[in-house]
């Protein structure tokens, strides 16, 4: 009889472990599968910008999937209700207005958007002038004012006594900087992430001399240059080739990432990047800086990210272990944890 019961024990013990482990494979499965269609959603969106079938108000860009619905990881330190409410009371600012990079667009920041609307935060993701489902012609874009228009368009309409805190990304710390000079009120926090992060009277293109040369050189013998207004002009844009795209920009970035960026990136305007800021003390050395390099960057290595920090030092410095030039894709959750603690500095 006791033989019974021990064989018995051991059966029922066997079936419960094995009843949780299809729910856990269940729930991983369905975790999977939301992850999927999020993606799917974001490509979905990046294509309709080479179809054009459709007409988009503004260049604001559209919100890229649903998050509500999904659920959080159980690893995740906001899965847990009663701490989403805590957490949120340390952040003072809830709107994370996100600027991409050279060649990119809001699609970009999928991933980001998703995270922080989760953690209860207001994501905003910009298109810059000619960049993802923003329609206008790339090679007409001459100026970073021209360039930088829907993030300075959202700002002017901003209350006066509201404030965001802004994101750049890559070429788009170019635009942070030209915003922080023109609307200091409106911006609580400024952070560059593996951006340009330029001096007075600096251009932009000087921070990428490292890989693509001087300026002078780069216009008379780059291959890549796009000449919009014919061969006699001067050139109007600039766009690497795939496998180069890759080896620069995605080298940590997932599969998935990757084919995205390569169905949605879209040629440089060159007009704004070579042009010289002018940031005043009184206006732009007021703004609260912060930066985050990413260690495993080729785009943007990390002796230069340390150089811009060097001279133009920000109010904190972070860092992102393994990411290349795109922390959003290759490190997402890293990038959301700085976001928030950055957030979260009195």
């Amino acid at each position: 009889m006791g033989n019974h019961f021990t064989c018995m024990a051991k059966k029922e013990a066997r079936d419960n472990h094995g009843s949780r482990s299809k729910r856990m494979g269940r729930s991983q499965r369905k975790l999977l599968a939301e992850e999927e269609l999020l993606h799917r959603q974001a490509l979905s969106m990046a294509l309709q910008q080479h179809q054009l079938s459709q007409r988009f108000d503004g260049s604001m860009s559209r919100r890229i999937g649903s998050t509500s619905s999904r659920r959080r990881n159980l690893s995740d330190p906001f899965s847990n209700g009663k701490q989403v409410p805590d957490f949120l009371e340390n952040i003072k600012l809830k709107k994370f207005v996100l600027v991409h990079g050279e060649g990119f667009g809001a699609w970009c920041w999928y991933k980001t958007i998703a995270s922080l609307e989760e953690a209860g935060l207001v994501p905003i993701a910009i298109d810059l002038t000619g960049s993802g489902i923003d329609l206008a012609d790339t090679n007409s874009v001459t100026t970073l004012t021209e360039y930088s228009k829907p993030l300075i368009s959202y700002l002017e309409n901003l209350p006066e006594d509201e404030q965001v805190i802004l994101v750049g990304h890559s070429g788009g710390g170019a635009c942070v900087s030209y915003a922080l000079e023109h609307f200091p009120k409106k911006i609580s926090k400024a952070i560059f992430l593996c951006a340009t992060m330029v001096s007075d009277g600096q251009r932009p293109f000087d921070v990428f001399a490292e890989e693509l040369g001087s300026a002078e050189r780069f216009m008379q013998e780059s291959q890549f240059l796009i000449y919009g207004n014919g061969t006699d002009k001067p050139p109007t844009a600039f766009m690497f080739e795939k496998q180069q795209m890759k080896g620069l920009y995605f080298n940590q970035s997932p599969t998935k990432d990757v084919a995205l960026a390569m169905v949605s990136m879209r040629p440089i305007p060159l007009g704004p990047i070579m042009e010289k800021l002018s940031l005043s003390p009184e206006k732009y050395g007021t703004g609260r800086r912060f930066f985050i390099q990413t260690l495993d960057d080729r785009a943007l290595s990390p002796d230069v990210q340390e150089k811009l920090v060097r001279e133009n030092p920000p109010e904190r410095v972070f860092k992102i272990k393994g990411s290349d030039h795109c922390p959003f894709f290759s490190k997402p959750q890293s990038l959301h944890k700085m976001l928030l603690e950055i957030a979260q500095i009195p």
